[in-house]
């Protein structure tokens, strides 16, 4: 953003918040990582901008501050794709800081060998220079954005990074590294009647196992019900099923996690979705329990028929 005619000068100017926000400065080398950093930013519940002029963030900080929804997580890419917009971001950053408010600053870096090979397989001209190579468009965004690097809060290498380890390293950042592989379990029943969830990671069918509907003073309940749950769970079969379901589990899981797997859906189906396959994705709500993810449960057809 450039503004022409007469010089424009910020007011530098922050209310003081008894509940500070949290904001993350997402900058470094074209080429390095910064796309994904963001992406990764969005999926933890950041509020992202790309590309903010540095004048412009005490005003949007105000704005943010005031509004209903009262976001506390921000992630602020900053780059030199406009380097007017840059000046003076040390003496905003720390206004912003003054008015109690965390500023972080991510800086991502890679080998100038690495980052001109990953121009060279997308065949991507460099931003920062219209003309000339890729090597002199990375020396020149170096020399511009060495006081950032200085700042930075963490430097994130990613010259050796697949996607995994570079996603695994910006949620270590944003998380902690105790909770950097925190997993998001969906456990969702449904009926095959409807249809197969599309979203599903994995699908288990247990309409092999014993069904209340046919049972007259079970029909009319669901598998949320006392009573339902201890017709299906009760069953042998239903405890040999869940025995070797869950160590399945008990393997899959980690390697998933390993992968940066961040969300992963469980649909277990029955007919109608309405008693075995609700009450065996209840059951399986306490087996993930003690395990280092957060589990949502969805009864997709419970209501249905």
């Amino acid at each position: 953003m450039r503004t022409s005619g007469y010089a424009w000068k910020p007011v530098l100017r922050v209310t003081r918040l008894s509940e500070k926000m949290r904001i993350v400065i997402i900058t470094g080398l074209s080429g390095s990582g910064k796309s994904t950093g963001v992406r990764v930013c969005e999926d933890e519940g950041f509020f992202c901008i790309d590309n903010l002029p540095v004048s412009l963030i005490p005003t949007f900080v105000e704005l943010v501050s005031k509004a209903a929804d009262s976001t506390r997580d921000v992630a602020l890419v900053m780059d030199i794709r406009d380097f007017e917009s840059l000046r003076g971001y040390e003496k905003v950053l720390q206004t912003v800081r003054e008015a109690g408010h965390t500023v972080e600053i991510v800086f991502f870096d890679a080998s100038d060998e690495v980052i001109i090979r990953r121009f060279s397989e997308t065949r991507r001209r460099h931003p920062v220079l219209k003309s000339g190579s890729v090597p002199e468009g990375i020396r020149y965004e170096r020399e511009q954005l060495a006081g950032l690097r200085r700042m930075a809060t963490r430097v994130i290498d990613t010259s050796e990074f697949n996607i995994h380890q570079l996603k695994d390293a910006v949620i270590s950042f944003l998380k902690g590294s105790e909770n950097a592989r925190e997993m998001t379990v969906h456990l969702q029943s449904f009926g095959f009647r409807y249809g197969i969830p599309l979203e599903s990671d994995l699908v288990m069918d247990v309409r092999f196992l014993p069904n209340p509907y046919f049972v007259p003073s079970l029909r009319e309940f669901s598998g949320l019900d006392p009573l339902v749950r201890e017709y299906v769970l009760g069953k042998e079969e239903t405890t040999l099923f869940l025995t070797k379901f869950t160590d399945l589990m008990e393997f899959l899981v980690p390697g998933y996690q390993r992968e940066g797997k961040s969300y992963l859906t469980i649909s277990t189906g029955c007919t109608g979705g309405k008693h075995r396959s609700v009450a065996i994705t209840e059951e399986l709500k306490s087996f993930f329990a003690d395990k280092n993810v957060i589990v949502k449960i969805t009864h997709r057809d419970i209501g249905k028929g």
